[in-house]
């Protein structure tokens, strides 16, 4: 019989281990969705204990969870630079490509990722995938344009469908609207990042490319590494 993955033991794992990287003074950015949760925590604990951070928040919902927990936040606009961010992701390869968005905070996810010198991810062992592209392409619009944006991810090869939420349209913290984007299996990221880079009204998409350094996986009771090859 094939033993059960506690997905939940290994997200905690992976959160522990990246929350190491963390030091005194540092300005720290603070992912979203359920495997950042852990990540939160665990910051709040070792604030309780005395580390001194200031922080900055990829959504409203970790900014209500840090603020409950004591972390201090400020204001993205205040600072030049990240010294760190801990996020989780959808999927990602071991080359460190990868899907978010799933929580809806990819615009604000995008924007912090890219003002960080160091850039942790951190997953349970289901979101490690061969290819990008069973999970959705998040893409954030402006409602205005949503009709435009599905027109043209239709005419790259994609089937989309506005995000809904309990029969409503999900509006983001930014109030926008999300197009799913189903691509299937992804052979070139790259380009498509790029196709979906030029559609106008796009104001993020859920490939992130080259915002990771490092991925640290639950993998049981133990943790994997997955790293930025130096050339």
């Amino acid at each position: 019989m094939k033993k059960r993955v506690d997905l939940e033991k290994e997200k905690l794992l992976a959160a522990r281990e990246a929350v190491k990287l963390i030091e005194n003074n540092m300005i720290v950015g603070l992912g979203t969705g359920s495997t950042a949760y852990y990540t939160i925590l665990e910051i709040g604990q070792r604030v309780k204990e005395g580390l001194k951070i200031k922080a900055i928040a990829t959504s409203r919902q970790t900014e209500e969870l840090a603020a409950s927990l004591k972390i201090d936040l400020i204001d993205i606009n205040s600072m030049d630079a990240i010294d760190v961010t801990i996020d989780g992701a959808d999927e990602f390869t071991s080359d460190l490509l990868m899907i978010k968005g799933g929580g809806g905070a990819l615009f604000r996810e995008k924007i912090v990722l890219s003002l960080t010198t160091k850039k942790i991810i951190i997953a349970d062992s289901s979101k490690k995938v061969e290819k990008l592209g069973k999970f959705k392409v998040p893409v954030e619009t402006v409602p205005f344009s949503s009709r435009y944006v599905l027109s043209q991810i239709a005419s790259i090869g994609g089937n989309g469908e506005i995000r809904k939420k309990e029969g409503k349209v999900f509006v983001t913290d930014q109030g926008n609207c999300i197009v799913d984007a189903d691509f299937g299996l992804i052979h070139d990221p790259e380009s498509l990042a790029k196709n979906l880079n030029q559609i106008e009204g796009v104001l993020a998409h859920g490939l992130f490319i080259g915002l990771a350094d490092k991925i640290i996986m639950g993998n049981g009771d133990d943790t994997a590494v997955f790293e930025m090859q130096k050339s």
